[in-house]
């Protein structure tokens, strides 16, 4: 299959959609979790979501199944989700509290730092500071929590140094989980990544959403260069009131973050385009901030505004099936009933996330059909798709076994 792919990459048209077998071989899907979602860091949950020592989230990427604890040293910690004994899943629950990790199966017994503290009967012999937990690497990153699943992570330090002052304002660490959903997607996870990563769809698809986000392309896109007036306008605004906000992607185009500014007189996503919690989760000094847009391949892009912010999770589950985990962060003081309405708070991005789906579930039956090509993207209004896709080729012909050469 290696051969095959490295074919099908050569052969690919650039500023083109990707040929079928990308969005729906299973071999290829294979490989897109080899070389990509058990190589990379991928974000899991807002650190808020562990609220106390004890507090746990289940999470599953792939073959792997992955238990993410606070300890009782307030650390956030992941492991695999697979007892030292006879391999039984620890952890059966989406999510809980518990004083120690204990296996079902029987009864192995685990601190929260991932070591071995009781098993029956094993002997005098039996070590068990040898069978703790096996570690799955874990950053927390100003209240964001990635996880890699490689034995030997990529560098996770400069994307956390530049990410840190654009997201410092928001003050995730006092934030709590207001809600949070989850649906999957009958697509590949790179259609919804594609459906993301432009708004030439907006007008046509999301009308709740149209109130406040601007289809603008030079908002929604990958703009080379200096950005236009408009937007360096809200960019040297928001910096000087001391608020990262300029445009800034990576060299390998990983992740990009920029403060892009809403419609005019929009202050959040609601219908009416007004604030949707009075008690404000952050320190960004006025409504019309806009939204702090930060997208991290292959799982996030968020979306952080002046009183609340909002979480994507992108993960993978066959090769035509894809999770998206919402979760709405708000101040941990904030009152339902009170500071906000958790309908007027979600209903934009619920209605947009059902559209997405929608469109990317079309876009997914319609690459299944024999009569599929191909179609060329808008540099207009899909610079966006074209980076990801660039990204996504270029990632995984570097990551391939190389060709092995012939004998002489």
């Amino acid at each position: 299959m290696q051969a095959a792919l490295r074919d099908l990459l050569a052969r690919r048209r650039v500023g083109y959609a990707l040929e079928q077998p990308f969005y729906s071989d299973p071999e290829i899907f294979r490989a897109d979790m080899e070389n990509i979602f058990y190589r990379d860091w991928l974000y899991a949950i807002p650190a808020c979501e562990l609220e106390k020592a004890g507090s746990f989230v289940t999470h599953q990427v792939g073959d792997y199944g992955v238990i993410l604890v606070r300890g009782a040293d307030g650390a956030i910690r992941a492991f695999h989700n697979t007892c030292r004994h006879r391999g039984s899943i620890l952890c059966k629950a989406a999510k809980g509290n518990a004083p120690k990790l204990v296996c079902p199966y029987h009864q192995w017994t685990y601190e929260l730092d991932g070591r071995l503290l009781w098993a029956r009967d094993m002997g005098a012999d039996f070590d068990a500071s040898a069978h703790g937990l096996k570690p799955v690497a874990c950053r927390e990153l100003a209240g964001l929590v990635y996880i890699c699943l490689s034995d030997n992570p990529p560098d996770f330090d400069s994307f956390a140094n530049l990410a840190r002052p654009y997201l410092a304002p928001h003050d995730l660490s006092a934030a709590k989980v207001s809600y949070s959903s989850s649906i999957i997607e009958n697509g590949n996870w790179k259609l919804v990544w594609e459906n993301n990563r432009e708004c030439y769809h907006c007008g046509g698809n999301h009308p709740a959403l149209c109130r406040t986000f601007p289809d603008d392309p030079t908002v929604t896109g990958i703009e080379e260069g200096e950005a236009p007036p408009h937007l360096m306008q809200h960019f040297q605004r928001c910096e000087a009131a001391g608020i990262k906000a300029t445009f800034h992607i990576a060299d390998s185009g990983q992740y990009r973050l920029a403060r892009m500014p809403l419609k005019v007189g929009a202050k959040s996503y609601t219908m009416d385009g007004g604030i949707a919690v009075t008690r404000r989760l952050g320190r960004v000094p006025f409504d019309d901030a806009g939204s702090l847009l930060k997208f991290h391949y292959p799982t996030t892009w968020n979306h952080f505004l002046p009183d609340h912010s909002i979480t994507f999770r992108v993960t993978p589950v066959t090769p035509t099936t894809t999770e998206v985990r919402t979760t709405w962060l708000v101040h941990k003081d904030a009152v339902e009933g009170r500071d906000y309405d958790l309908k007027r708070l979600t209903e934009v991005w619920i209605a947009t996330n059902d559209e997405d789906r929608r469109v990317v579930e079309d876009n997914q039956r319609g690459i299944n059909s024999p009569a599929y090509e191909p179609g060329p993207y808008s540099a207009v209004q899909e610079s966006g798709v074209i980076q990801f896709v660039n990204w996504y080729c270029t990632t995984m012909a570097s990551r391939l076994e190389p060709v092995a050469m012939a004998a002489e």
